[in-house]
């Protein structure tokens, strides 16, 4: 793997940069891409930012604030993206084998581009991006400063998840210095709810279920439910972070039905049951805390899947306490 001196020196070699988030997108994917994006304008590239996903309105700020430029890019790089599969349909045809390089903080990358940055120990892909900008010797603005800030703040749950280190703290202080509106950022991701997702989480949560002793919790979110609601998947993130809240819960998983039949798995987990051990299993991966897969079948059928992975996972627990 090259280290980020090499990654800069890439990035400043090429005139025309073409920057992927991945679909169903999150705030460090979008934090990452826009600053990233936003930093390399600043050294007179040429630079765009295309997710699979519409970007919602919570994002806009991002997106917003940064116009459009239409060109033919010369290097294209993926952004907080483990798989090329994440990337979605329409992106992951055009660019499938196509993506130069790749500035990920997931362990469970697959390096699926021609060079990779990775480094797990990030709490965020932002955090990287943030060393990115100051190796390349350029003042971050107010712009810059939110979209990093937006990264860190969402994906360490506000700094709550044990992802979260020293050096997160001292990242954001300095986003913070450079004019990064902190209120209102962790006002809008974590004391906010839309009237659509209000409702949408009071029937997931209807469906909650323990198992295993109660070290256990899932819930499910049906298409019903969002068609009853109003809400759709691209609120549903929240839900995720629920089951594990529960007191005494290690498992916290959270199963929604897909269209043509399929489900999406969310996991989270507290010590000592590792999310993307568990997630792997079913073909999926993330992080030690929270980690997601798809599996190709209906909510029930799922569910005994997921249910039996659990069990494993859990008996291995058990069996060193002893």
């Amino acid at each position: 793997m090259i280290d980020l001196s090499e990654v800069v020196r890439l990035l400043l070699e090429k005139k025309k940069i073409l920057i992927l988030a991945h679909s169903h997108p999150d705030g460090d994917t979008l934090g990452s891409a826009f600053a990233l994006s936003r930093a390399l304008r600043a050294k007179g590239k040429q630079t765009d930012v295309l997710c699979g996903d519409e970007i919602t309105k919570n994002y806009e700020f991002m997106s917003m604030g940064m116009e459009k430029q239409s060109f033919v890019p010369e290097f294209v790089v993926a952004v907080d993206v483990a798989d090329e599969k994440l990337l979605g349909g329409e992106l992951e045809k055009k660019y499938s084998q196509k993506i130069d390089l790749c500035i990920d903080h997931h362990g469970s990358n697959t390096g699926f581009a021609a060079i990779s940055y990775i480094d797990s120990d990030s709490a965020a892909t932002a955090e990287i991006i943030f060393d990115i900008i100051n190796i390349m010797g350029i003042e971050l603005d107010k712009y810059m400063a939110d979209c990093i800030y937006t990264g860190i703040s969402t994906d360490t749950g506000c700094f709550r998840y044990s992802n979260t280190s020293s050096r997160t703290h001292r990242i954001a202080a300095e986003v913070i210095d450079a004019g990064a509106n902190t209120s209102a950022i962790d006002r809008e991701f974590f004391e906010t709810k839309t009237k659509t997702y209000a409702a949408l989480e009071k029937m997931a949560l209807d469906t909650l279920k323990m198992y295993f002793d109660e070290k256990c919790a899932i819930m499910t979110v049906t298409r019903e439910m969002f068609s009853k609601s109003g809400s759709n998947a691209a609120e549903c993130d929240k839900i995720a972070a629920l089951p594990r809240q529960i007191e005494g819960v290690l498992v916290g998983a959270t199963i929604r039905e897909q269209e043509g039949g399929s489900v999406k798995i969310s996991v989270r987990t507290h010590p000592p049951v590792d999310a993307a051990a568990l997630c792997s299993r079913m073909g999926g991966g993330g992080h030690i805390r929270a980690a997601g897969c798809k599996i190709e079948a209906g909510i029930e059928k799922a569910t005994e899947i997921l249910l039996s992975n659990i069990k494993e996972a859990l008996s291995e627990y058990d069996e060193g306490k002893k």
